[in-house]
């Protein structure tokens, strides 16, 4: 009772703070803000606490406390997501696919809706900032414009508030182990879509920003002037300049046509987003950035915790190849790590690539896996050739590996499964190696432990070759035993090869034929030194974001009074003189880059003893795993996953030949086998022709925001489409 109150305030504090930081958005370009927070300026420039710790507390602190409470809220929650999961309550789905297009993806209603709120917010912002703008139009003194030219290059300039409120959110889909998204179930992969939308928005709105501009310096000749100058005080444009361009490189690089045939391009060119932050520090100033800060204060902390975990090394135990040009490679982990179904690693394999990290879905189940786990990859690319090649080379000759040293992030992944208890059936499709995620679903939902599993469950395979079947061969004992009350179908399409004479007929003579090569790599000491120990409880980053905030905000202020004149000073000694008569002009203001030196100083040793602390955190975790494994004999082989005598009698599973996948109609076959009232749970992880083919499916059952309940819905099955990203 006192966890769940718990929960209820923390819930009830982070829509406090998210809704206070929206009115900030809102309220801000009024009149009536803009005339509150001069009075607050001036009032607070005289304390201690500084105009800069009031913009921060005001601005900045909002979505980092919010983190601080998700992150508490997330740690409390496992042991109470089944008291709040289940259940067939009447509820209003936001996540069915409503826009489905081959440029944009798959759109839900939600995410409709989020993008139409966000575009009224930066149509109201910049009508009322141009509006302001053109009412109190005054001449630029450097420039002697026209009205037109004059009005015009008023409207350019607030074209680049809108591009700072696409920077402000830019770096949140992006977060890892620190993401929010996590608070609404959707995960890393689903919430990049997030960060490309507001980069192509930001690129757009800098671009217009920019250029006009530019063409505004350049008809009233005053380009190369303006464009070289760095002042004293106000706007460095050499700096917008800079950011600009790198921004452009940057969305250029990341264009699918690019990423895909290029990743080293793209890879390496996101890399000067620092160069990019920094350069619109000191184009935009520091009173601006204080919105942006939450964002960059939050990824830098995460890119410094990762870099942290991935200090730790560890090492292949076993590897197998598959004639498909398929990889599976077995890591040791800590027992007590455990990861939901459809997680996912970051790996670096240093001997292939230094810098190169790639994700791949987790194929093994933590709870079937207490000791092991177990990642597939598909050659489709330089990277991964390299490593099937390098396996390849030591099985071929017969020697062996002493060691293939890795390393890991991760793993990633949602906080609750909650479409295992959730939904009566599933419906799995995959496509080619978009069988991953599904390979740790079928074992999660082979374990017998569970409190509430589907009843039924199909599997629709699509392949190109016959050998890409071989990828279903870690499941095998799944397949072909099936676990008490766990009804498994699965249909297997090759589409681009036809039927031998001799060759097999069923799936199951399909696998047993299957070419898989093992190799042992490591040795049973690496699974007491190099055991996979995941990233740190959500309590511990909570610890770790507050050391950082508390960090960076003592030194803000600190650092300001130290290299700022101090304004309570200033103040007392400016009235002194004006009592006395004496003061003759007002003191010379500070240069516009010392507070934006005194932010960059502030962030990096913030982020610095964030760092060290994260070090200190894992070096005790490895200290006492170290220790407990001298204690405890480890059986790496052991395994939780035990066959049942089956009860639901066992159905040749299909397999269909030189044909596509017609999902319309093995659907309707497939809810036509279900009795009573249920709710599928459509899960789809493979070629995006293939999701947008399923979604156009769901997306006809349903109209958005339809309530899920049986006594208003005439079809008694109720379709839920959830997209599987198995690359990024």
């Amino acid at each position: 009772m006192g966890k769940m109150l718990t929960l209820l305030v923390l819930r009830l504090l982070m829509n406090l703070l998210l809704i206070s930081w929206i009115s900030l958005w809102i309220i801000k370009p009024t009149t009536v803000w803009i005339q509150s927070w001069r009075q607050a300026e001036d009032t607070f420039k005289h304390t201690f606490f500084g105009y800069y710790g009031l913009s921060f507390a005001v601005f900045s602190f909002p979505p980092i406390a919010l983190s601080i409470i998700g992150l508490i809220y997330l740690s409390l929650l496992p042991q109470h997501h089944r008291l709040t999961r289940g259940g067939r309550s009447a509820a209003i789905s936001v996540s069915r696919p409503a826009i489905i297009n081959s440029f944009i993806g798959i759109v839900s209603c939600f995410e409709i809706i989020a993008v139409i709120l966000f575009l009224v917010f930066l149509a109201w912002t910049f009508y009322v900032r141009v509006n302001n703008d053109l009412k109190k139009l005054m001449p630029v003194k450097t420039m002697n414009l026209d009205l037109w030219q004059l009005q015009y290059f008023r409207v350019a300039t607030r074209f680049g508030l809108l591009a700072e409120a696409c920077l402000s959110l830019l770096l949140f889909p992006v977060l890892r182990g620190l993401s929010m998204f996590r608070l609404l179930n959707i995960q890393f992969a689903a919430s990049v879509k997030y960060h490309v939308w507001l980069g192509t928005g930001l690129v757009f709105f800098s671009l217009v920003h920019g250029g006009s501009t530019l063409f505004i310096w350049g008809i009233s000749h005053n380009i190369e002037e303006e464009v070289w100058k760095w002042q004293r005080t106000g706007r460095v444009y050499v700096a917008g300049v800079i950011s600009l361009v790198i921004g452009l490189l940057m969305w250029i690089t990341s264009l699918p046509q690019i990423r895909r045939k290029c990743f080293e391009t793209f890879y390496y060119t996101h890399h000067l987003y620092t160069v990019f932050l920094v350069s619109f520090l000191f184009h935009a100033g520091d009173r601006h950035f204080y919105w942006i800060l939450p964002g960059v204060f939050l990824f830098g902390l995460d890119k410094t915790l990762r870099i942290v975990q991935s200090r730790s090394e560890s090492r292949v135990l076993s590897a197998r190849l598959y004639s498909c040009k398929a990889v599976e490679l077995v890591l040791p982990k800590d027992p007590r790590l455990n990861y939901a179904p459809s997680s996912f690693i970051f790996m670096n394999i240093p001997s292939i690539s230094q810098f190169q990290w790639h994700p791949f879905s987790i194929t093994s189940s933590s709870s079937v896996d207490k000791h092991t786990m177990s990642v597939m990859m598909k050659c489709e690319g330089k990277w991964t050739d390299s490593v099937y090649k390098k396996l390849e080379e030591a099985a071929d000759s017969n020697t062996k590996i002493n060691n293939i040293t890795i390393r890991v992030e991760g793993p990633y992944g949602p906080v609750s499964v909650d479409f295992l208890s959730r939904y009566d059936t599933l419906f799995l499709v995959a496509g080619g190696i978009g069988i991953t995620p599904f390979l740790n679903i079928l074992q999660e939902l082979a374990c017998e432990n569970r409190l509430k599993t589907p009843k039924s469950v199909q599997l629709v395979f699509s392949v190109r070759t016959f050998q890409d079947i071989n990828m279903l061969v870690p499941v095998s004992p799944i397949l072909f035993h099936p676990i008490h009350n766990l009804n498994l179908k699965i249909k297997v399409f090759v589409t681009q090869e036809k039927k031998h004479s001799n060759g097999p007929a069923t799936l199951k003579e399909y696998l047993a034929q299957s070419q898989v090569q093992t190799i042992h790599v490591g040795t049973d000491e690496d699974f007491s030194r190099f055991q996979i120990l995941g990233h740190e409880s959500f309590r511990r980053l909570a610890t770790l974001v507050l050391v950082a905030l508390l960090t960076f905000l003592g030194l803000l202020i600190g650092l300001s009074h130290f290299f700022i004149p101090n304004e309570h000073k200033k103040h007392s000694n400016s009235m002194k003189l004006a009592a006395s008569g004496t003061m003759t002009r007002a003191k010379e203001k500070v240069p516009s880059w010392v507070p934006d030196l005194v932010i960059i100083v502030a962030y990096v040793i913030a982020m610095t003893i964030g760092g060290l602390a994260a070090i200190i955190l894992q070096w005790r975790r490895q200290h006492r795993e170290t220790l407990r494994m001298t204690k405890e004999e480890v059986n790496p082989q052991g395994s939780n996953f035990t066959e049942s005598t089956p009860i639901v009698p066992i159905e040749e599973h299909e397999i269909h030949i030189g044909e596509r996948p017609k999902f319309k109609e093995i659907l309707s076959e497939f809810e036509t086998s279900l009795r009573g009232w249920s709710s599928i749970g459509v899960l789809v992880c493979g070629p995006e022709s293939m999701k947008e083919a399923v979604a156009s499916i769901c997306r006809q059952r349903f109209q958005c925001f339809g309530v899920d309940d049986s006594r208003t819905i005439h079809n008694k099955v109720n379709l839920n489409f959830h997209s599987l990203n198995f690359s990024l």
